[in-house]
């Protein structure tokens, strides 16, 4: 699914439902993070409109997800938690390449976000498919889609702006990496844990 090699057990979802408050403060905070990612790329490379066109885009749907959220959270008498730390995403961070040329850091953190996106969205699929609130299920299989996209965007955008570099080569050390790096998650009471 969406390049990744290794996908999610499905009793993560048990997990989940162990701990659904926290779960959804995880997942709300995953949102307002991603729409944040997509700001520093406006923010960084205002030069590039079909850039800042699409990340103004899906920062408005992040923040939408997010408020959705924070509505469950609060329909199902939860507290938006404080926001933890997301081990998966930084040990992916620490992957990416902060040296040379300001195209090639741009490749590189559409190529993050791309990652990002596309665990995000198989971490979803699972929980649409497996958990056992219909509310939930339907909410997750919707957000899968979405989330589709946004990998779709990133994806896209990397390649489009590396036409100097082997995009499709870093793209392959980057899901090598993550190959690696997930096999440690799907344990804990968080969409990357």
């Amino acid at each position: 699914m969406l390049g990744l090699k290794l996908r999610t057990d499905p009793r993560w979802v048990r997990i989940v439902e162990s701990g659904i408050g926290e779960i959804l403060t995880d997942h709300a905070w995953c949102e307002q993070k991603a729409a944040l990612n997509a700001m520093n790329l406006i923010t960084q490379n205002p030069e590039y409109p079909e850039l800042v066109t699409d990340m103004l885009a899906i920062v408005q749907e992040e923040m939408a997800h997010f408020h959705r959220v924070h509505e469950i959270i609060k329909a199902r008498g939860f507290r938006l938690g404080r926001q933890g730390k997301d081990e998966y995403v930084n040990a992916l961070f620490h992957f990416m390449k902060k040296d040379g040329s300001r195209q090639a850091s741009l490749v590189d953190r559409l190529l993050f976000a791309a990652l990002i996106e596309a665990r995000s969205c198989e971490r979803f699929r699972v929980l649409s498919e497996h958990i056992h609130d219909a509310e939930l299920a339907a909410f997750y299989g919707e957000l899968m889609v979405s989330e589709a996209g946004h990998y779709h965007v990133f994806l896209g955008h990397a390649r489009k702006y590396g036409i100097d570099m082997d995009v499709e080569a870093r793209w392959k050390q980057w899901l090598d990496y993550e190959d690696e790096l997930v096999a440690n998650y799907g344990k804990g009471k968080a969409v990357h844990g």
